[in-house]
């Protein structure tokens, strides 16, 4: 890339990503400053990014907020005005890196939303719901930050912000090109994945179906949210998400990959509901000063 270090200050959140950040760091050589936030990984990953001469920063989560992109952009010295949030699964192609460059010069707004290509089983997914994935990670550092959404502790939800959105008071625009996104590169890992975020929609359940829509989250992100108020009272949430995703979103034009996918969203609707059942019975259990067992009594005096 001809482009000199440009004014930008990324942050990769990382933990065991040493696989990844061989893509990932190599393709952020433009930007003038890269902090690599670690959660003590036990792979390769710090002698990664030494290799490519970023800084390492170790984050100890609390167990309950903040998580590891607030306390970074509350914690880290950043040298510029514009932050770019880069997960170690994503790749900044050149075209984007240069587009990043010359719109943030120009100051044309004060954060930009950028669209994902996902790639799943070798092929990208090109339908299913994910042709557009939008989320605001370029901004004005000042003016930044992820929704505030602590949970419970020892709840392992994962220390990192998945789902919560930037909250951005100020002028908001959309970058042309677009990240490469390799989030989930096995089946293994999306299960894995989505088994975190199975227990943080949990936990957050009754959040999303009682709580305002924050009005600093963009309008596309706050229809989402008043949209799922109403998806979360519906019967048979697995049926409707692989309906939706699988017919009405065209999934079946991704082929085999395209299937499985969908599937493997239904599954996670299936394990999103299953976790909000358990966690009402633990809570019940809590109350009453009884373990909650939902197999019953008569299975449980069985398994003795």
């Amino acid at each position: 890339m001809s482009l000199k270090r440009v004014p930008i200050s990324v942050i990769v959140p990382v933990k065991n990503e040493a696989q990844n950040l061989t893509r990932c760091l190599p393709a952020l050589a433009w930007a003038d400053e890269v902090f690599v936030v670690d959660s003590q990984s036990t792979d390769q990953t710090a002698a990664i990014v030494a290799e490519h001469g970023r800084e390492l920063v170790q984050f100890r989560f609390n167990g309950t907020y903040p998580k590891k992109k607030n306390w970074s952009l509350d914690t880290l010295p950043f040298r510029h005005e514009w932050i770019l949030i880069v997960d170690a699964d994503e790749v900044v192609v050149p075209e984007l890196a240069e587009e990043v460059a010359r719109r943030t010069q120009a100051d044309e707004a004060d954060g930009f939303y950028l669209n994902m290509k996902y790639y799943f089983l070798g092929r990208r997914i090109q339908h299913c719901g994910y042709a557009e994935a939008w989320n605001l990670r370029l901004f004005k550092h000042k003016l930044g930050r992820y929704e505030r959404m602590p949970v419970s502790p020892g709840a392992r939800t994962g220390d990192n912000e998945a789902h919560e959105h930037v909250e951005l008071v100020g002028r908001v625009e959309r970058l042309v090109h677009e990240l490469d996104h390799f989030a989930y590169p096995t089946i293994s890992e999306f299960v894995s994945k989505h088994d975190r975020y199975a227990t943080w929609e949990s936990e957050q359940f009754e959040r999303f179906l009682h709580d305002p829509v924050p009005k600093t989250i963009g309008l596309s992100k706050q229809v989402k949210r008043h949209l799922k108020k109403i998806y979360l009272r519906l019967p048979c949430r697995p049926l409707v998400r692989f309906t939706y995703s699988y017919i009405l979103r065209l999934g079946i034009l991704d082929g085999r990959p395209g299937l499985i996918f969908c599937l493997l969203l239904a599954y996670y609707e299936f394990l999103c509901g299953a976790k909000v059942y358990e966690r009402k019975l633990a809570q019940e259990g809590a109350a009453t000063g009884e373990p909650a067992n939902p197999c019953g009594p008569a299975l449980a005096s069985t398994a003795r």
